[in-house]
């Protein structure tokens, strides 16, 4: 896994979390998306963030990177506010990869280049990143002509390429096979025992399970409940993480049924 070299400039106690919101909202005219959010994320953590579609997960998400100014509260990197400096030791990947028309290596190179990495050392993480992703035989091929699961491969690669601290992942794998799923959890969880920080959009509660350790469930903008992610699906005390839990867990069910079990049960 790449070296993550700390770029802070000013000593940060031992007891600092990463990053942090303190009274986040945000509003659109006059209503409120995201409101009075506090949270914490420490070094090396596997947070997942759950909840209802237009819950605010992915406007949280763009809020702690950065991406949209919060219209209240702040975001704080290593104790300090937000900028565009410490955005640089962060990474995110999106639901929808977004692929420049060129090449699987030209992509990769230009991530790089854009965060200073050149010459010997940008085209030793342009190796690992293509190998890591699988893509080692489509090097040279336009990005744009990958099937999804291979893009998504590639944005997970490149992102990670650029040694974040901390990694922003919104539902990365929604759309794809289980097999694609599966070769980008393998990669995630690579980078989150080399000590990345992660930080995970999913409503699958098995993906969930497989690459969390706490849970941040949203309701209408606000924090329902944290806590770890085992506790809180075993017995969740909000009543939006009650009702939305237990219809996924019942699909959950439901989709590990074989289909002998479901002609046993129509026969009865």
């Amino acid at each position: 896994m790449l070296d993550r070299a700390v770029m802070t400039t000013w000593e940060v106690p031992a007891d600092t979390p990463l990053l942090a919101a303190r009274g986040l909202g945000f509003r659109m005219r006059d209503q409120r998306l995201i409101e009075d959010i506090d949270l914490e994320l420490r070094p090396g953590s596997r947070t997942v963030v759950m909840g209802a579609n237009g819950a605010g997960k992915s406007l949280l998400l763009r809020l702690l990177h950065g991406l949209i100014t919060p219209s209240e509260g702040r975001v704080e990197w290593r104790g300090r506010p937000l900028g565009r400096a410490s955005r640089s030791e962060q990474a995110m990947v999106f639901q929808r990869p977004v692929m420049m028309r060129r090449s699987v290596g030209a992509n990769l190179r230009f991530a790089l280049a854009a965060r200073g990495i050149r010459g010997a050392e940008r085209a030793r993480r342009e190796t690992e990143a293509v190998h890591a992703a699988r893509l080692d035989h489509l090097v040279k091929r336009p990005a744009r002509v990958l099937s999804g699961g291979e893009q998504q491969r590639l944005a997970v690669a490149r992102a990670l390429a650029c040694a974040p601290d901390l990694l922003f992942l919104d539902e990365p794998t929604a759309s794809l096979d289980p097999a694609s799923t599966h070769m980008i959890e393998e990669i995630l969880r690579k980078a989150q025992r080399s000590g990345v920080t992660t930080l995970l959009v999913t409503h699958d509660i098995g993906q969930a399970r497989r690459m969390g350790d706490d849970l941040i469930f949203l309701d209408r903008g606000r924090v329902a409940e944290a806590g770890p992610l085992s506790t809180i699906l075993a017995s969740p005390r909000s009543e939006a993480a009650r009702a939305w839990l237990g219809g996924r867990l019942f699909l959950e069910r439901a989709n590990d049924e074989t289909p002998a079990d479901i002609q046993q049960k129509g026969s009865k």
